[in-house]
């Protein structure tokens, strides 16, 4: 045995609610978090909204028209720009994820720019798709 005195072992506590909501991730986590959500969204709103909208606008001219009066509701506008930030959040950091199994960007600062441009460029796109889905031009 050795002379030398052990560590005391490290003690894990249950967390509550409040101490969760106060923890601070990185960009990376958050970024990570958001792309286990936005798959999610994306999986479970293709079987109850995306497949049977896309088929009722291919029936007939007659269920196109009744589509285009849902989506003049302002409702119906945030649901679908809620689906396309996920679209493109996801879409977004799988690429990122792509190129960091390439192991490039695998240091903590290039791995936190990264997620930034994640971020950055999904939020933009989503502002323009936004715009567009909202008639401001």
């Amino acid at each position: 045995m050795s002379d030398s005195a052990s560590k005391p072992r490290p003690q894990y506590r249950n967390l509550s609610v409040p101490q969760i909501l106060s923890y601070h991730l990185p960009l990376a986590g958050k970024s990570s978090i958001l792309h286990r959500v936005s798959g999610a969204l994306l999986f479970l709103c293709l079987p109850l909204v995306i497949v049977p909208l896309f088929a009722l606008s291919v029936t007939s001219p007659e269920s196109f028209a009744s589509i285009q009066g849902w989506v003049s509701n302002p409702l119906f506008k945030l649901v679908l720009l809620v689906l396309i930030w996920g679209y493109l959040h996801h879409f977004c950091a799988g690429i990122r994820y792509l190129i960091l199994d390439l192991h490039i960007g695998m240091d903590k600062v290039s791995a936190q720019k990264s997620a930034g441009v994640v971020f950055g460029v999904s939020l933009a796109l989503t502002l323009i798709f936004g715009l567009k889905l909202f008639g401001v031009w």
